[in-house]
């Protein structure tokens, strides 16, 4: 099987969406990162519960279960697809279309660790990531997701700084908004040929002095986002 660092994903509107996928290596000191930070806060809780008797055993065996099971889950729903571990490796879980993960993915891929980590330390998991196209553990198959490289804020600083806010001349809708921001946002990541083959659809839209239609839609885009 072809392995490919780089996920491209093309949306509804024809703009080019590409992340890089993260491997084995880094996955796994992510994972350990977190690892130790739950045992961490479970060695501290094992002790203060520790005095309080029966009672303190059950809620030690409640706070472990949630630690284990949905501490990974809060984080990649709430915290941008990052738990502690991952945000100091930047990299971060989306669904494998690129869009944020929600509840029903992230939890389905942890749940299914069980299955990964079968049938001891993580052996199914391990084969899955190095075998697949996407470096993805059986977690992710079932759950439609992927680990990828956190880079946007330092894609959106280098792409946009040379580009000139334009207004658009005419009234847009929100899914042309969303076109024009998507277009803008990946310039750095298209050939200049497919950038002028997609901004060459709106030819027939914009102003008469507008001879580059790729660097107007780029304009618009940076506007759009507050740019002016």
């Amino acid at each position: 099987m072809k392995l490919d660092t780089v996920a491209l994903v093309e949306t509804p509107e024809g703009t080019d969406l590409h992340a890089e996928v993260v491997g084995l290596v880094p996955r796994a000191l992510a994972y350990t990162l977190d690892f130790l930070i739950r045992m961490g806060i479970i060695i501290v809780l094992g002790i203060v519960f520790s005095f309080l008797g029966k009672a303190g055993e059950g809620l030690y065996l409640i706070l472990f279960f949630v630690l284990e099971w949905w501490y990974p889950v809060y984080f990649e729903v709430f915290r941008g697809g990052q738990t502690w571990g991952k945000k100091s490796f930047k990299i971060k879980v989306v669904n494998d279309d690129l869009t944020p993960i929600s509840f029903g993915p992230s939890l389905t891929r942890n749940l299914l660790r069980a299955a990964d980590f079968f049938p001891a330390m993580y052996v199914c998991g391990c084969i899955s990531v190095l075998t697949t196209s996407r470096f993805q553990r059986l977690g992710d198959l079932a759950a439609g997701t992927i680990v990828i490289y956190e880079e946007e804020e330092r894609y959106v600083s280098h792409s946009l700084d040379q580009v000139s806010a334009v207004a658009p001349s005419y009234p847009l809708t929100e899914e042309q908004q969303s076109a024009f921001i998507n277009f803008a946002l990946n310039r750095g990541r298209m050939s200049r040929d497919r950038q002028t083959e997609i901004a060459e659809i709106i030819r027939p839209r914009l102003p008469l002095n507008a001879t580059d239609a790729a660097k107007y839609a780029r304009g618009v885009g940076k506007w759009l986002l507050g740019a002016r």
